[in-house]
């Protein structure tokens, strides 16, 4: 098979044969790999199908940074105001499960819902930085599930019990390794197959390049940081036996089945 090479490299993370590898993604083969994608890695002359591996979460973040409200249509839905500037707030690193794990609804949390959103990953440290120069700190993006309960966020007035449970941060299934992602690349989530999301990343009210800045200037973000950068249009209740796929143009499909936590 003839590869570009001048493709961004799809990083990921996969189990096979009772082992964990990291790897590249090519079409329905993955390159093992050596190393990772902060330190520096370089692939090895051996590769497995697809149907083979379990792919795992890229990798597991230390902080999860999330923006709220970042789509007109999703603001909109939700009756509030267009925020004046990025509205942050953040998930634990235990809510995170990779692509064809399961998330786990409780039963006493009401309505949960699903938010396709894009994943920013951070290269380097970062501080203080503008707008002008943010990109340079990405190593890449992903796709992201920003699952919420959201009887929870109305009744305690901050978030995050609604969005901090186990499993509600679906990531993955890859990272793609490049600084920037097409303004007009697609973000679509589909429900048991249905399209229920779909923008173009350039309709986000905050662009990567200042939700970066923006976090910069109070907080140090760190090699291995996640931002998600919010959810378009058409959230919705998402139930037990539901499928969620969040796909993006350029990065693949995250594929969560949700299931009851008793």
């Amino acid at each position: 098979m003839i590869r570009d090479i001048a493709a961004p490299l799809k990083y990921c993370r996969f189990t096979v044969d009772g082992k964990t590898y990291s790897g590249t993604l090519h079409g329905n083969m993955v390159d093992l790999a050596e190393g990772d994608f902060l330190t520096g890695f370089s692939t090895l002359r051996m590769s497995y199908p697809l149907e083979r591996i379990k792919l795992l979460p890229p990798f597991v973040p230390a902080k999860i940074w999330c923006v709220g409200r970042n789509y007109t249509g999703h603001v909109r839905e939700l009756d509030h105001e267009l925020p004046a500037e990025p509205l942050i707030f953040m998930k634990p690193a235990t809510a995170i499960i990779g692509s064809g794990d399961p998330v786990r609804i409780p039963e006493w949390a009401g309505r949960v819902d699903y938010e396709g959103e894009l994943a920013v990953v951070i290269g380097r440290k970062c501080h203080k930085v503008s707008e002008q120069d943010a990109l340079a700190y990405t190593a890449g993006y992903s796709c992201f599930n920003d699952v919420t309960a959201r009887d929870l966020q109305n009744s305690d007035g901050q978030w995050t019990r609604a969005k901090g449970f186990d499993t509600f941060a679906p990531f993955g299934p890859v990272i793609l390794l490049t600084q920037s992602m097409p303004a007009d690349a697609e973000i679509t989530t589909r429900l048991n197959g249905k399209i229920v999301q779909r923008d173009s990343l350039g309709s986000m009210i905050f662009p990567v390049s200042r939700i970066i800045s923006h976090i910069s200037r109070f907080a140090t973000l760190e090699p291995g940081d996640v931002i998600a950068t919010g959810t378009p249009e058409g959230v919705s209740r998402v139930r037990q036996g539901d499928r969620v796929e969040v796909e993006i143009e350029g990065i693949g499909v995250l594929s969560n089945p949700f299931i009851a936590d008793h």
